[in-house]
């Protein structure tokens, strides 16, 4: 099982369901504060290394309060 996998996929999951691109989820992190570029963001996600926190705050800019991770 890899883990970096798995984060990723339970992100672009939940981008895809809201129909957000990577650039529109750069500027949704821009509103909270957090400066991300759409590139910085998809390499990110396509390698699956990114942090916790940075999972949590792609969370509070697409207004996701709950989460079920179902692993």
């Amino acid at each position: 099982m890899d883990w970096n996998d798995i984060a990723s996929i339970k992100l672009r999951e939940h981008l895809v369901r809201r129909k957000i691109s990577y650039k529109m989820l750069s500027a949704l992190l821009e509103d909270i504060g957090i400066n991300e570029t759409e590139r910085a963001i998809q390499g990110k996600l396509a390698r699956g290394t990114f942090s916790f926190a940075f999972f949590l705050q792609c969370m509070k800019a697409l207004g996701i309060s709950r989460i079920d991770l179902d692993l």
